[in-house]
């Protein structure tokens, strides 16, 4: 394919991607496959001439439609929301057209840089303390993630090597490895399995402190089984919460006192902080270490694309993030907020919210979904 078939085809997929999205209400939701429904609809092998374009573009309908679960139908309810949008689609394309690799400040300036102030935009869109942004000469900054599971393994890890060299200072005797055994995480019995699987790889013991009959963990619960550890344990790491309504002053209060590194992990919820209305359910972030949400399920820029911050980037210093290559992800961000400004996008969440007040008042609902800002009974 040269770059006159390129534009030719590219035409023809944004048109497809355009109807999909139009009339996307007219499929079904969950498809009516069964396992493996896939493998008997394509070759063995891959093909040893070229196939064309129209062949493989009517394939899309024919073998790969049949098979997908359609996040952004009107009648899906599954999961959570998976933002999506025009602009995000397009800076999408213009990433993979640009095609570099960041994992440097010279690999691609730009791809460095401008990821560094959208954290920065988002960041005082949510009104983070200014300790979390990097402004021209500042400690923290924020990091684009690809999920939030992600963001909590970062925090852990870069947690974990900050108290270790921290402890080896204090206590030389001590090898790694013994520190490495009194280290132990803590997070709230209702946090996603996410966490617990951030401790397992970053070889961490990991405790649950209970939550109450309202799913939320105060600071004497925590307290309790701190006191617990106190005598067998020299040092401790802390991911909390994912539910933002366990975000408790003493909770906060009680870990800096402490020494613990403070996670918090707004993965849904966090996107309806760019709305003052909601923004008081943050309170007490200006004691955490690190941050994060996920644009990418409310924000209308499409996945992967979960924001990070932390308040001294020094300590995520060989940790900011898995992989050691980046894609161009600030592009989404930068084509989304620009195209949508603040206002536009404070509009889509209160939108979304009154919708869901609206279906909540219509169904009767008995339980205390307080998951979701401003939705109490």
């Amino acid at each position: 394919m040269d770059a006159a078939e390129f534009r030719k085809r590219g035409k023809e997929m944004v048109n497809y991607v355009a109807d999909y999205l139009e009339k996307i209400e007219k499929r079904q939701v969950f498809p009516d496959v069964e396992p493996g429904y896939l493998r008997p609809l394509i070759a063995d092998c891959a093909p040893q001439d070229p196939e064309s374009f129209e062949d493989v573009f009517k394939d899309i309908e024919k073998i790969i439609m049949p098979g997908v679960t359609h996040w952004h139908s009107p009648y899906f309810f599954a999961y959570f929301p998976a933002a999506s949008s025009f602009p995000a689609l397009l800076a999408d394309m213009l990433c993979g057209g640009i095609g570099c690799v960041g994992f440097s400040w010279a690999a691609s300036p730009a791809c460095t840089e401008l990821e560094t102030v959208m954290l920065d935009w988002l960041g005082k869109m949510v009104n983070l303390p200014e300790e979390f942004l990097a402004g021209k000469d500042g400690q923290g900054g924020g990091v684009i993630q690809g999920s939030a599971s992600e963001a909590t393994l970062i925090a852990l890890l870069a947690a974990r090597t900050k108290i270790i060299r921290q402890v080896q200072s204090e206590k030389p005797e001590l090898t790694e490895t013994e520190i490495m055994g009194r280290l132990v995480a803590y997070a709230s019995d209702q946090a996603h399995s996410s966490v617990e699987r951030a401790a397992l790889i970053g070889a961490v013991k990991i405790k649950n402190v209970p939550s109450d009959d309202t799913f939320s963990v105060c600071g004497s619960a925590l307290k309790k089984v701190l006191d617990e550890d106190k005598a067998l344990v020299s040092c401790k790491i802390i991911g909390l919460f994912n539910q933002l309504f366990n975000l408790f002053p003493s909770i906060i209060f009680l870990g800096n006192k402490e020494n613990i590194w403070m996670h918090i992990d707004a993965a849904y919820a966090g996107s309806a902080f760019i709305c003052p209305e909601f923004r008081h359910l943050l309170n007490g972030v200006e004691f955490a270490d690190s941050f994060n949400f996920n644009p990418h399920k409310w924000l209308l820029v499409n996945f992967d694309c979960s924001a990070m911050w932390v308040k001294k980037r020094s300590d995520l210093t060989g940790h900011w993030q898995i992989p050691l290559g980046r894609r161009f992800r600030s592009l989404k961000l930068w084509f989304v907020l620009r195209m949508y400004g603040v206002k536009g996008l404070q509009e889509h969440i209160r939108k979304v919210t009154g919708n869901f007040l609206v279906w909540y008042s219509l169904v009767g609902w008995q339980g205390k979904v307080s998951w979701l800002p401003g939705c109490s009974p």
